[in-house]
C-alpha cells in the first residue's frame, strides 16, 4: 500500500471534498491526433512560486480541476515542473505498461531511511524477489486464518467498550488495525504503550519524509532542524516497536507461516545468502506502516458515511443476518455472498481513496498516450482526483454504493478508473487482507454497536499521506437497545438505589458490564411510581410468611435477594396485580429452587413427593394424594405452604388466559418443574450430563420460559397468534432462556461449588468436558451470552417487520434478560459462604 503526499501547510477545512470538473479541450491544447505532444501547463502559476500556493491551499480541489486541461498537465512547484497525470487510462499505462520505465519518485526514496530496501522502496529484479518471498502470507489458504484473527481482535477491542462511551473513531480504528496486522501477519501481540508510541510517531514520520523530499539538497536533511530531528526520532521509535512484534512472535513459537518466519527461512536469490536482521525488519515495518493508516482511515470513512446514510446501515445489518450469522467466524465464502456490503466499501473507497497522492519519476523518456515526456520528468496522480472524475462518475460526491450494482456506472467504468490499491506489479500485495479486513471489522462492530453522532465532531478531510477522516466522535449504543422509539413513556432519573446498584460489582464476568453488548440500562421505574415497587416488595414479604414458605427467622436472608428488584428491572411496565404475580411468582420457585439445594437434590424420591403434588395441579388433578409433600417423614418434610401457594399462583396467572395460552403455559411450567426430577436422579446415580444436555436442562430449569408467558398476562392478553406460529420466535425464546440462564450460571458459580451435590452449572460442565481451566470455560460461557445476544437482536428485527404488533412481546424478551444481567450482577443471593439444605 505506497502512500506519498505532499505538504498541507494551511488548516484543513471541514468543507465537503472537492472534485474534478469535467473534461473539456481548451484553446491552444494538443488535438488528439497529435503525435508526441507537450502536455499543456495549467494556467495560474504565480512568479518563483508556479502553482504551489493553489496545492498547497486545497490540493485536492486543485489537482481534480486539471483534468479539464487534458490527460496530462504540467504544473510548477518552485523551479520544479511535474506532470500530473489526471485521465485514469493514462495512470494504469504508467503503473503497468511504464512500470519499468518509471520507478517510484523521489517522494519516496526519503522513506528509505525508515523503510530500508524492502518491498515498498525496491524496484526491478529486487522487488520481484522480495514479493515472490512475500506472497505466501497474502496466499489464499491463509485467508480463513486470518479472517477468524480479524474477528476475535475487533471482538475484543469492541467488547471493551461501553454503552454511552464517546469514542474517537479515528484513535480506536487506528489502534484497531494495528493490533489486527500484529495479531494476524506476526502472530505477536503490542503493549499499549508501544502501540501508542507507533500512532504518535508516524504524523512526524510523514511529515518529514514530505518536507525532506521538497528539500533543493538532501545534505539538509542532515541538519538538526527541528523537523528532521522528529523524522529522525520517529524512525527509531516505528523500529523499535517493529522490533518488538518481531522478537515477541519468534518467542511465543509463533506460525513458521507469519511474516517474519517466512522471510528468515528465505534467501536472497541474487546472493543465496539469508536475508539478514535489516530485510526482516524492512518488511515488517512496510506492512505495520502501510497496513494500518490506510485501513484505519477508510474504515473513519466509512462510519462516518453510515452516520450520514442510515438506510445503507440498515442494509447492511440486513444482508449480515441472512449470509453472516451474529457470532460466527467469517469465512472466506461468507464474505463473498455480502455483495452489498462490498459496494458499500467500494463506495467509501472512491469517494475517500486513501492515497491522496502517488509519484513516478520517468528514467527515461517515454509516452503517456500522445504526451512525450522527457527523462528525469517527476509524474504526480491523485487517486482521490481519479475517482471524483465527473466523467466516470456522475454526482462524484454523492455517496451511492448502487453504483456499485452490474449494471451501475461504477461497475461499467472498467477496472482502471478505479485504483485504490495500484495497479501492475507494484498493486498492493495485501489488498485481499485489505478488503476482509474492512468488512470483518465493520461487521462485528455494527453488530454489537451502534453509533450516533455527536455534534461538531464529524469528520473532516485532512490530506496528508492519506486523505484521513480527523476530528469523528460517535456516541456508542447497544445495538438493538436503540433500533425502535422506546415504549416506555419517561426516561430514568438517576437514583441512589440505581447508583448503588450500578457500582455493587466492578468486576462484572459478563462483557460490558451491567448493561453487556446488545442490552439497554434497565428501567426499573420508568413507568410506574417510584414506590410501587417498595410497596410490592413490603406486601410480598407478607404473603411469604402468610404461606408459611418461609419463618420469621429465615427472612431477612431471603429479603438481602432483593428478588422483586428483579422484577423490577425485567418488567418495567407492570404495576399493581400483575407487579405482585410476578414478584410472588418469582419469590415461590426460588424458594422452591433453594429445597433442592439440600436432600431433595440428590434423593429422587423426595424430589418426586415434592414435585408430583405441583405437577398434578397443571393437570387438575386433585390436589392432595397420597404423594402430597406433607406425607414425607418428618426428617425432609417440604415447605408447609409450598403446593398451597403454588395453587394460588396458578390460579392467579392463568385465570384471565386463553386455552392457547394455558396449553402453552401448562406445558413449559411442566418442562421446569421436572427438571428438578432429572437432577435429583443424576446425582443419586452418580452421573453427569453432557454439554446439550446440561444446556436443555438448564433452559427449562431458569423458570424463563413461564416468565416470558406472563410476559403476555402483563400485557392483557396473548401474542399474535401468527407471532407464535414463527419459527424464528421459538429460536428467540431459547436465546432468551439461554442467555438469561448463562448469565446465571457465571454469578452463581462459586455458590454452587460449595454445594455438597454435582451442580449443574454451564461453566463447570464446559470445564469437565473440553478439559480447559476454569477461566477459559467461563470465557466461552461468556462468548456464548454475547452470539446469543447479538442473534436476538437480529431475530426480533426481522420479526418487528411481519409482526408490528408484537413489539411489546419482542421487546419483553429483552427487557428480560437485560433484567436478569441487572440483578444478578447485584444481588447478595450469591454470595452465601456455604451449603444450604
Amino acid at each position: 500500500m505506497p502512500r506519498t503526499a505532499l505538504p498541507r501547510t494551511t488548516p484543513p477545512k471541514a468543507a465537503a471534498p472537492r472534485t474534478a470538473a469535467p473534461r473539456s479541450t481548451p484553446p491552444g491544447a494538443p488535438s488528439p491526433g497529435t503525435p508526441s505532444a507537450v502536455p499543456p501547463l495549467a494556467p495560474g502559476a504565480l512568479p518563483g512560486l508556479g502553482h504551489a500556493p493553489a496545492l498547497l491551499r486545497d490540493p485536492l480541489g486543485f489537482l481534480g480541476s486539471l483534468a479539464r486541461y487534458g490527460g496530462v498537465v504540467r504544473i510548477r512547484l518552485g523551479p520544479r515542473t511535474v506532470c500530473v497525470v489526471t485521465d485514469p487510462a493514462l495512470v494504469h499505462t504508467l503503473l503497468v505498461a511504464l512500470a519499468h520505465d518509471c520507478p517510484r519518485g523521489a517522494v519516496q526514496d526519503t522513506l528509505k531511511t525508515a523503510f530500508g530496501d524492502g518491498l515498498l522502496m525496491s524496484e526491478g529484479v529486487a522487488h520481484r524477489d522480495r514479493r515472490r518471498i512475500l506472497q505466501p502470507a497474502f496466499g489464499p489458504d491463509r485467508m480463513a486464518e486470518y479472517l477468524a484473527v480479524m474477528h476475535q481482535v475487533t471482538e475484543e477491542r469492541a467488547g471493551h467498550w461501553r454503552p454511552g462511551q464517546v469514542l474517537d473513531v479515528a484513535k480506536e480504528m487506528n489502534h484497531l488495525a494495528l493490533e489486527i496486522v500484529t495479531r494476524a501477519l506476526f502472530d505477536a501481540r503490542l503493549g499499549e504503550d508501544a502501540a501508542l508510541a507507533f500512532h504518535r510517531a508516524l504524523p512526524d514520520l510523514v511529515k518529514g519524509q514530505i518536507v525532506q523530499s521538497l528539500y533543493p539538497h538532501p545534505a539538509l536533511a542532515r541538519l538538526p532542524l527541528p523537523v528532521n530531528r522528529r523524522f529522525d526520532a520517529a524512525v527509531r521509535v516505528l523500529n523499535r516497536v517493529v522490533d518488538q512484534a518481531v522478537r515477541g512472535g519468534a518467542r511465543s513459537g509463533a506460525s513458521t507461516g507469519t511474516l517474519p518466519a517466512l522471510l528468515r527461512a528465505a534467501t536472497d536469490p541474487a546472493t543465496g545468502r539469508a536475508l539478514n536482521a535489516a530485510d526482516v525488519r524492512s518488511e515488517a515495518i512496510t506492512m505495520f506502516g502501510a497496513g494500518t493508516e490506510t485501513v484505519s482511515t477508510t474504515l473513519t470513512w466509512l462510519f462516518d458515511e453510515l452516520l450520514r446514510h442510515p438506510q445503507v446501515e440498515a442494509r447492511i445489518l440486513a444482508e449480515l443476518d441472512e449470509h453472516l450469522p451474529a457470532g460466527t467466524v467469517p469465512t472466506p465464502e461468507a464474505l463473498a455472498r455480502l455483495g452489498y456490503t462490498r459496494s458499500v466499501t467500494r463506495e467509501v473507497l472512491r469517494l475517500h481513496a486513501p492515497n491522496a497522492f502517488l509519484m513516478r519519476t520517468a528514467s527515461v523518456p517515454v509516452e503517456l498516450g500522445r504526451y512525450r515526456i522527457p527523462a528525469g520528468t517527476e509524474l504526480l496522480y491523485s487517486l482521490t482526483a481519479l475517482h471524483r472524475d465527473p466523467a466516470l462518475h456522475p454526482e462524484p460526491l454523492r455517496f451511492d454504493p448502487d453504483r456499485w450494482r452490474e449494471d451501475g456506472e461504477a461497475a461499467t467504468a472498467g477496472r482502471q478508473s478505479f485504483l485504490p490499491f495500484g495497479a501492475g506489479k507494484h498493486k498492493c500485495i495485501g489488498e485481499a487482507f485489505a478488503w476482509a479486513e474492512l468488512t470483518v471489522a465493520a461487521a462485528a462492530i455494527l453488530r454489537r454497536w451502534r453509533p450516533t453522532a455527536v455534534r461538531g465532531a464529524r469528520a473532516r478531510e485532512v490530506v496528508w499521506t492519506t486523505v484521513q477522516a480527523q476530528g469523528l466522535h460517535v456516541r456508542l449504543a447497544p445495538r438493538g437497545s436503540d433500533t425502535r422509539p422506546p415504549t416506555s413513556p419517561a426516561p430514568v432519573r438517576a437514583t441512589a438505589t440505581n447508583r448503588a446498584t450500578a457500582t455493587a460489582r466492578p468486576a462484572c464476568p459478563v462483557p460490558g458490564g451491567a448493561a453487556a453488548p446488545g442490552s439497554v440500562p434497565p428501567a426499573p421505574t420508568a413507568a410506574r411510581r417510584p414506590d410501587e415497587l417498595r410497596t410490592a416488595t413490603a406486601r410480598h414479604a407478607g404473603w411469604v410468611l402468610g404461606h408459611d414458605l418461609l419463618t420469621a427467622a429465615e427472612l431477612p436472608r431471603y429479603q438481602a435477594y432483593a428478588l422483586p428488584k428483579l422484577i423490577g428491572h425485567a418488567y418495567p411496565r407492570a404495576r399493581g396485580a400483575e407487579l405482585d404475580l410476578l414478584v410472588d411468582v418469582l419469590g415461590w420457585f426460588t424458594i422452591l429452587d433453594d429445597r433442592f439445594d439440600g436432600p431433595p437434590g440428590h434423593r429422587p424420591a423426595q424430589a418426586r413427593a415434592i414435585v408430583d403434588p405441583l405437577l398434578a395441579v397443571l393437570d387438575r388433578q386433585a390436589p392432595h394424594s397420597p404423594t402430597v409433600p406433607r406425607a414425607l417423614p418428618a426428617q425432609a418434610p417440604p415447605a408447609p405452604g409450598l403446593l398451597d401457594a403454588w395453587q394460588e399462583l396458578w390460579h392467579r396467572q392463568a385465570e384471565p388466559m386463553s386455552p392457547a395460552w394455558r396449553a402453552r403455559a401448562t406445558r413449559e411450567w411442566r418442562a421446569c418443574l421436572e427438571t428438578f426430577l432429572t437432577e435429583s436422579t443424576h446425582r443419586a446415580e452418580g452421573t453427569t450430563p453432557g454439554l446439550a444436555e446440561t444446556m436443555r436442562l438448564r433452559r427449562h430449569a431458569s423458570c424463563l420460559y413461564p416468565f416470558m408467558n406472563i410476559l403476555e398476562r402483563v400485557h392483557g392478553g396473548d401474542a399474535p397468534a401468527r407471532l407464535h406460529a414463527e419459527p424464528a420466535l421459538h429460536r428467540l425464546r431459547a436465546h432468551t432462556a439461554d442467555a438469561a440462564t448463562l448469565i446465571n450460571d457465571l454469578y452463581s458459580l462459586e455458590r454452587e461449588e460449595l454445594q455438597p451435590a454435582t451442580a449443574f452449572n454451564t461453566v463447570l460442565t464446559v470445564q469437565r468436558v473440553r478439559g480447559c481451566t476454569r477461566r477459559q470455560a467461563a470465557r466461552t460461557v461468556r462468548d456464548q451470552i454475547a452470539r446469543l445476544r447479538e442473534e436476538s437482536g437480529t431475530l426480533r428485527r426481522r420479526l418487528l417487520l411481519d409482526h408490528p404488533a408484537g413489539q411489546w412481546y419482542l421487546d419483553g424478551t429483552r427487557e428480560l434478560v437485560d433484567g436478569v444481567l441487572a440483578w444478578t450482577s447485584t444481588t447478595n443471593r450469591y454470595l452465601s459462604a456455604g451449603p444450604r439444605g
